[in-house]
């Protein structure tokens, strides 16, 4: 059994997607999409950058599912390989969670960009600049982490983002409190605190008031029918029933990435191999939270080719 999983924010980089693009005509018209999608020269940006520009969330977001899902349109079209007919789930690290739904045609090219694109706008106005920040705990298991949250909030939000691994944690929350989180760590054993460059503290309560608009966004453009089932971050479970994915878009906004414990899940339920597309993030972490799994991690013709020899 086989799942396809799709990378989240920090995977971008100037200059994804160009190989593809300049290889394959599905992939230039992928991205051609989500520039009329967006009204924007987004595959420009993503080829030329500037990074600034790149990185900003609401570039970032819809720039990183359109690499991922040019990807599978290369898989799909040149190699002749359909998800649905190799693949048994689909499950994506936060943003990417919105590719997957697209992956298997529960959301359009263009409304999951238009969706991406409010949602990091969203995500970007919850927090004013400075007010917030976030932080890997590296060479730290779930306990720890949460030991070192609690003692750092002091009153202020610090909350468990991303349960990436057995050995990588992300905290969120106010700005003072990450920063004490930076001070603290190595006493509880934590190998290193790094703060992340990200321009608001994602995945915790203080960002309710982007969770709010996109529960209105979501209200009227929900996702269709899955080709495939979804295993949602939030529940690290499977999911089928598109109502209910819906509202677990919207709680997923505040709440934690349980990416560690979906990767579990998949495993226990036959999940043998795991094909990440558009990214070579989420297949280490795979690796690291159970090494008898099958890793493949694609973003070149090459590494898709193999993988289309392979099914």
């Amino acid at each position: 059994m086989r799942a396809f999983i799709f990378p989240g924010q920090g995977s971008q980089k100037v200059g994804m997607g160009a190989d593809l693009a300049d290889a394959s005509a599905a992939a230039r018209e992928a991205f051609q999409e989500v520039d009329d999608a967006l009204n924007q020269k987004l595959s420009t940006m993503m080829r030329e950058g500037p990074d600034s520009e790149l990185t900003l969330t609401s570039n970032a977001q819809p720039a990183i599912m359109a690499n991922a899902i040019a990807t599978l349109r290369v898989l799909e079209t040149d190699f002749g390989v359909k998800l649905k007919d190799v693949g048994s789930c689909v499950a994506g690290h936060s943003l990417g969670e919105y590719t997957a739904l697209c992956a298997v045609n529960a959301y359009s090219l263009a409304d999951t960009a238009r969706l991406l694109r409010l949602r990091g706008i969203a995500m970007q106005d919850a927090v004013p600049i400075g007010v917030g920040a976030m932080a890997a705990l590296l060479g730290s298991d779930i306990e720890t982490a949460q030991k070192v949250a609690d003692e750092a909030a002091n009153g202020q939000v610090c909350e468990i983002a991303n349960d990436n691994d057995p050995s990588q944690v992300v905290l969120s929350g106010h700005a003072e409190a990450i920063e004490r989180v930076l001070n603290m760590a190595k006493d509880h054993g934590v190998k290193r605190a790094v703060r992340i460059q990200v321009s608001a503290p994602f995945h915790c309560s203080l960002m309710k008031p982007a969770a709010q608009r996109m529960g209105i966004a979501l209200k009227d453009n929900g996702p269709s029918a899955m080709d495939l089932p979804l295993y949602a971050n939030v529940t690290a479970a499977k999911v089928s029933d598109s109502a209910e994915e819906r509202d677990l878009l919207v709680d997923q906004i505040t709440g934690r990435v349980r990416w560690r414990e979906s990767v579990l899940a998949m495993r226990a339920d036959g999940i043998e191999h795991f094909v990440e597309l558009g990214g070579k993030v989420l297949g280490p972490m795979v690796s690291r939270t159970d090494k008898e799994a099958k890793v493949a991690s694609c973003i070149t013709m090459e590494d898709l080719e193999a993988l289309a020899k392979e099914l």
